[in-house]
């Protein structure tokens, strides 16, 4: 019971106390109201009991840094805020269009026989390498190697009485004219086996292009003809990247610019836009176009997905670290230099983000740029600037990154 009255006592203490603070004032010295109310706030606020009060609306600059507000109240000069600067200029920034795709080799032709027969002979096997010229086939030659002896016989005939009417002529038993009937008669011997050799040599079914041999493939025993081709070859080399270019990027594209390919298997190869539709599709509005990439070992393979950059030109501007950007209080992006020991703001446009920065506009040609120190200054504020290389900074970045 005691131990509940003396709870009790205590809490209309704390009460009675609390009720006192919640006033604000305090009486000092005994007197009346009105005479020696101090407010209790003034009594806990530096300068003791003479100190007044400092309001919203007539506090120090909120921009002000500590030392510049223990400096203005004592009325002495703050020093200026240290920073640091980097000088960044102007530079080359590569335009670039990306594009997706996919590879298509150049050319594919199936290889038909000149003539008809059937086939003696495969040569090659699907997947194989051939050179323009390789034999791919061999047909049954049947009668046509029985013509082309014919063929030279006739030659031969032909041949010994133009001879025989030459040795004439020359002993004046012949008439001058008597020898044109059988120089013609020589040429059209001369002509029959030279087409009774053709159509021999046509039995041997040649590759028209360097590739690699692909499927359909005639088997031995099968007739070849017009109509029945003896092997397909497609030309890998050089490969194709066939894309569509959006209207809107058609008034940079040209023929001859460089470009890279990268396979979707990480293939990367330099080539050139090499073909430019000048007609839309009517339903992507957008272009046709081909570029031309070398391919002599192969690796780039006809019908995979890739990824093409074509670099367009060039235009100024300022490749930066993403450190360096900040915020003014508008919140408008761009970056705090120096200038005449001075801070100045300067609102960028980022154009291109990279492993190696930021690519921005909107700078003057060479610029000192604060790189440690830009949240803690204004524009207008005079700072106290050092300026580093830009090598030294990014090694301290790079540093820091391994740290963290």
């Amino acid at each position: 019971m005691r131990a509940i009255f003396s709870y009790g006592v205590a809490g209309l203490i704390v009460l009675g106390v609390g009720g006192w603070l919640a006033t604000g004032t305090l009486v000092a010295g005994g007197n009346g109201p009105g005479n020696g109310e101090k407010q209790i706030i003034a009594l806990i606020t530096k300068g003791g009991e003479g100190a007044a009060v400092k309001h919203h609306g007539t506090g120090p600059d909120p921009h002000l840094t500590i030392a510049e507000r223990v400096a203005a109240s004592s009325g002495a000069e703050a020093p200026a805020q240290s920073v640091r600067t980097v000088t960044y200029t102007v530079q080359p920034m590569a335009i670039e269009v990306p594009l997706r795709g996919r590879t298509e080799a150049k050319t594919n032709v199936s290889v038909i026989p000149q003539t008809s027969g059937t086939i003696e002979e495969v040569l090659v096997e699907k997947g194989q390498k051939v050179s323009a010229g390789d034999v791919l086939c061999r047909l049954d030659k049947g009668d046509r190697q029985a013509a082309v002896a014919q063929a030279e016989a006739a030659v031969a005939t032909a041949q010994s009485a133009f001879d025989a009417n030459a040795a004439l002529r020359e002993k004046g038993l012949s008439p001058a004219n008597s020898g044109l009937q059988l120089e013609a008669a020589l040429k059209q011997a001369q002509a029959g086996l030279d087409n009774a050799k053709t159509e021999l040599e046509r039995t041997d079914v040649k590759a028209t292009i360097s590739g690699v041999v692909q499927a359909p493939l005639a088997s031995v025993g099968s007739m070849a003809g017009p109509s029945a081709p003896c092997a397909t070859i497609v030309q890998l080399d050089p490969m194709l990247f066939k894309t569509q270019v959006p209207e809107a990027r058609m008034q940079y594209a040209r023929v001859g610019l460089p470009a890279t390919v990268t396979t979707i298997t990480g293939k990367s190869v330099e080539g050139k836009v090499s073909y430019l539709s000048s007609v839309a599709d009517d339903a992507t509005r957008s272009f046709a176009a081909e570029i031309e990439i070398p391919n002599a070992d192969g690796a780039v393979l006809d019908g995979i997905t890739a990824q093409a950059v074509v670099n367009v030109g060039t235009a100024p501007a300022h490749l930066l670290p993403q450190s360096v950007l900040t915020l003014d209080d508008e919140g408008v992006l761009g970056i705090r230099a120096v200038e005449n020991s001075k801070v100045a703001f300067y609102p960028v446009t980022i154009v291109m983000d990279t492993r190696d920065g930021v690519w921005v506009t909107g700078l003057p040609a060479s610029v000192d740029i604060i790189t440690v120190g830009q949240e803690f200054v204004i524009p207008g504020q005079t700072v106290d600037a050092t300026n580093v290389s830009a090598a030294d900074a990014a090694k301290e970045v790079k540093a820091e990154g391994v740290q963290s």
